[in-house]
């Protein structure tokens, strides 16, 4: 076994999810994946807690080829919550869920609409799992490399890099943003010719996100306020979306509502998503990639939005731990992430001060 899937298994356990004695924990890994959870299962044994497996990763349907069948033959009025699943989320004290694939494609010929039904009939469940202390993570398979336009081996070493790092000191390089943009009342993001988006955060809790429910970490993320975004703008890098490629997403807001969207491919998946329901036609967070040994762009979203010059904003769900109690939270069945590439002839300003420009941070050199 590669020593670094060793390394990534003790992240994992003692750093994300810091799992220790009598702790019950749901792995949820695909076939694909299998060294990654035996290490995974080797550490949580040495701490004493208890486990169980589900065959998957990325989906309460199980591993992609499954899903696809189901989702493919089963009648959308049939879709339902998965209540047994949700009760053995009730039961457990952690969940770790590995990302990979064998055909990141295995999904595509999925009518986007009953992914969409499917994604709102298992609302209650997701709340559950996002409820026990979770994260996850991303194992280097031939499918994904092959995605993001790399060999295997190298590949690998671009997973490992990003993910078996020294923490605290990336913690501390947020820290500083966070900083900022806690107090703030008011983010502008401007790029090029069609991005320039206002928003007010005033209220809202900054989060510093240095490997813990995601791993790779790298980000600082909070949720703007659900009425207060204003303008346009363009979303240049693509979204992998339920195996299909959006390109060129485009948003206009106004009052914190979408008023008119469009996308150069793909244009009637983005329509979906943001009709999911009330809650995706708002924004639910806000992000700023922070992670500098993520650099370059490799179709999944759980690494591109942690690349240190972009922002990302989701459509859909805001965080809960990023709404204070007594204010209003953006809910919805979905959350899109969508990334604006912040390296040229773009800047965020927080209250009037700029505080990065052209992927640069005021506090970098």
């Amino acid at each position: 076994m590669d020593p670094r899937i060793r390394d990534h298994a003790e992240v994992l356990v003692h750093h994300s999810a810091d799992i220790g004695a009598g702790d019950t924990v749901v792995v949820s890994a695909p076939p694909v994946a299998e060294d990654l959870a035996v290490a995974i299962y080797e550490e949580l044994a040495q701490v004493g807690a208890t486990p169980v497996m589900t065959y998957g990763g990325d989906t309460s349907l199980g591993a992609d080829r499954a899903a696809r069948a189901y989702l493919k033959h089963a009648d959308e009025d049939d879709l339902a919550n998965p209540d047994h699943l949700q009760a053995l989320y009730e039961a457990s004290d952690a969940t770790i869920r590995v990302r990979a694939h064998e055909n990141v494609t295995e999904r595509a010929d999925v009518a986007s609409g009953k992914s969409a039904a499917y994604q709102k009939a298992i609302q209650e469940t997701r709340h559950e799992l996002l409820s026990t202390t979770w994260v996850l993570t991303q194992y280097p398979a031939p499918a994904d490399a092959q995605l993001a336009g790399m060999s295997t081996a190298e590949y690998a070493d671009f997973v490992y890099d990003a993910v078996n790092k020294d923490w605290d000191e990336q913690r501390e390089h947020q820290a500083q943003m966070v900083e900022i943009l806690d107090p703030a009342d008011e983010v502008r993001i401007v790029s090029g010719d069609h991005t320039d988006l206002t928003m007010s955060v005033s209220g809202m809790k900054t989060l510093n996100d240095y490997g813990e429910n995601n791993l790779p970490g790298g980000e600082v993320f909070t949720a703007p306020v659900p009425d207060s975004v204003e303008g346009t703008v363009l979303f240049d890098l693509p979204l992998y979306h339920q195996s299909k490629e959006i390109e060129d997403a485009y948003l206009e807001f106004e009052n914190g509502e979408v008023t008119g969207y469009s996308a150069s491919k793909n244009e009637d998946l983005l329509g979906e998503v943001i009709h999911t329901d009330p809650g995706a036609r708002r924004l639910g967070e806000l992000g700023i990639g922070m992670n500098r040994d993520i650099d370059r762009f490799t179709y999944n979203m759980l690494f591109d939005e942690k690349m240190g010059d972009t922002v990302h904003l989701a459509v859909g769900m805001a965080y809960e731990e990023c709404v204070p109690d007594d204010v209003e939270r953006n809910d919805s069945a979905t959350h899109v992430d969508m990334i604006v590439d912040m390296s040229e002839d773009s800047r965020i300003e927080v209250d009037g001060e700029t505080v990065q420009e052209d992927g640069t941070f005021v506090f970098e050199e």
